[in-house]
């Protein structure tokens, strides 16, 4: 594999998440594979201008395949979306000797690495990491299929207290622009209805649905909802209108929040990473940049960068119809 790339640098962006450290790890590795030399960028591209550079080995990612977050650590930059913050990072890279850069994280990363890239001609690639899975071009993004395991697991816990009380509970996960985590979840957990961003249930319609489950003898409900949901202002609005249309109902709320993010990354995750990895560093090597590597298919796919950003996933339309049948 011939190429003039001597030394690659490798960071991490934006919102951490599961599989990350497996990819780091994967690209690390691979760099060694091909005699190339792999340098880690601490704190993304806070420290990509800051010159916070450490070099990386094959033994330097031990025992990290296991672990959840991101031994690079994870900021968000103002400062590298000015001209000037980009021009610090990339006179940082020059003095260092790093000539290609590995970016993993999420659309707002790939955003700087695409700047980054049409302003000095960087080669640049990207692996998907996020948890939403809302980033096009990949069935998979990096934490997602850890995160779903994780909703999942929470929410069998949740169901032991609301059958136990005859309570219906609204669950809250994450997914402000894209429902895939409480789509899924929602299925995977056997929820009376779900709500996500994409499909506008309405309140009445909901009411309807928590009717329906009560008369066919349901004496407890769990309702999965996305936090990007637009059928009220807030999941607590939603709590205190059912709670005044139906007083039978004992109603609870739990946000999820953050530790969807965390913990040890699935068999599947880590394999993903591992896959994303190779091939991030290998495109670079025969010349290629600007891409994000993905999976479809379950093949290992590139997508333009510029593509993966304006890109928009689409909620598959045969989960919700099943999602409505499992419902009855």
């Amino acid at each position: 594999m011939s190429s003039t790339i001597k030394k690659i640098g490798v960071l991490t962006s934006g919102g951490d998440s599961p599989g990350m450290n497996a990819a780091i790890r994967s690209v690390v590795r691979t760099c060694a594979y091909h005699n190339i030399d792999c340098i880690g960028i601490y704190r993304g591209y806070q420290g990509m201008i800051e010159g916070d550079f450490k070099e990386l080995g094959p033994r330097s990612v031990n025992n990290i395949i296991n672990k959840g977050g991101t031994i690079l650590k994870s900021a968000r930059s103002k400062e590298f979306m000015s001209a000037e913050g980009r021009n610090k990072a990339y006179q940082n890279l020059v003095k260092a000797e790093i000539d290609s850069l590995v970016v993993i994280g999420g659309d707002g990363s790939f955003t700087g690495a695409e700047v980054f890239n049409a302003e000095y001609g960087f080669p640049v690639m990207g692996i998907p990491g996020t948890i939403d899975n809302d980033i096009f071009g990949t069935s998979h993004t990096l934490g997602y299929d850890t995160a779903l395991n994780t909703v999942i697991e929470v929410i069998d816990k949740i169901r032991d207290t609301a059958s136990s009380h005859n309570r219906l509970f609204f669950v809250e996960v994450m997914g402000r622009d894209a429902g895939h985590i409480a789509l899924n979840a929602g299925i995977g957990a056997g929820a009376e209805e779900i709500l996500i961003p994409e499909e506008n249930l309405g309140l009445e319609r909901l009411l309807d649905s928590l009717h329906k489950s009560k008369s066919s003898g349901k004496s407890s409900s769990i309702v999965v909802i996305a936090e990007g949901d637009k059928i009220g202002k807030s999941v607590f609005e939603l709590k205190d209108y059912v709670e005044a249309n139906m007083p039978e109902y004992d109603v609870r709320v739990s946000v999820l929040g953050h530790m969807q993010r965390g913990g040890s990354p699935s068999c599947f995750d880590r394999v993903l990473a591992s896959r994303l990895g190779v091939k991030a560093v290998e495109s670079l090597l025969e010349g290629k940049s600007n891409y994000m590597v993905g999976i479809l298919g379950d093949k290992i796919t590139l997508t333009p960068l510029e593509q993966a950003i304006k890109g928009h996933t689409e909620i598959d339309k045969e989960l919700l119809r099943v999602s409505d049948i499992m419902s009855t």
